[in-house]
């Protein structure tokens, strides 16, 4: 699937955004971090990328290094993320992501991260972007994308039917979980590609978003 050009109408009663790749670029600060992991575990660095995005840290390192105990890969990853929160080098707005959530103040939306609430206020804050009231992270589930938990999550605290909602991501196990939670998918950017949701834009410039009031939201994608 390419991103699209023709227009695309999606209603919806509520919004759910991922963050990395969707709301904020912040491929600069995973890149140094899971390849600087990847050499001290002597680990293919190429392969470690294809892994990691849209995962918890610790589900990442329990696909790359099957044989460890998970409790070293939840130590692990409570280093990586402590690691990624004070490494904010190159960390930006996706294009259209200011605007994309200015046009959602007031409406029903959530911020639902595979990041814990202190890298996630670090990104967006870096970012410039405002943090949505409800935010469902990595303390909010007891499971990591691609299981669905999270977005039923804010499915749930929003007061809206799975079905109802409209999920944007970048990454294959967030457009996992997003399927897997009876949602659509709107995919952003050039990994969300490759997975097959719904609809693919290349960035939040090509996203507008408009208060249907009794019908919920109306998403005009192109």
């Amino acid at each position: 699937m390419t991103a699209t050009t023709v227009p695309t109408v999606l209603t919806a009663r509520a919004l759910l955004l991922d963050m990395d790749g969707t709301l904020v670029n912040s491929d600069a600060v995973v890149e140094r971090c899971w390849r600087r992991w990847a050499e001290r575990h002597g680990l293919d660095a190429d392969e470690v990328m294809q892994v990691v995005h849209g995962r918890q840290g610790y589900a990442s390192m329990a696909l790359l290094l099957p044989d460890r105990p998970m409790e070293h890969n939840h130590a692990d990853n409570a280093r990586m993320l402590a690691e990624e929160t004070a490494d904010l080098d190159g960390v930006v707005p996706v294009p259209g992501a200011p605007e994309f959530l200015a046009s959602l103040a007031g409406l029903p939306h959530a911020l639902v991260t595979s990041a814990d609430v202190p890298l996630s206020t670090a990104r967006m804050t870096a970012a410039g972007l405002p943090l949505p009231d409800l935010r469902i992270t990595a303390e909010s589930v007891g499971a990591s994308k691609p299981d669905p938990e999270g977005f039923l999550k804010g499915a749930a605290e929003l007061g809206v039917d799975p079905a109802d909602c409209v999920v944007f991501e970048d990454s294959a196990a967030g457009i996992a979980a997003g399927r897997a939670a009876g949602m659509r998918v709107v995919g952003v950017g050039s990994r969300a590609d490759f997975h097959d949701p719904d609809v693919v834009v290349r960035d939040l410039t090509q996203v507008r978003v408009e208060n249907a009031v009794d019908a919920g939201l109306r998403l005009v994608i192109g």
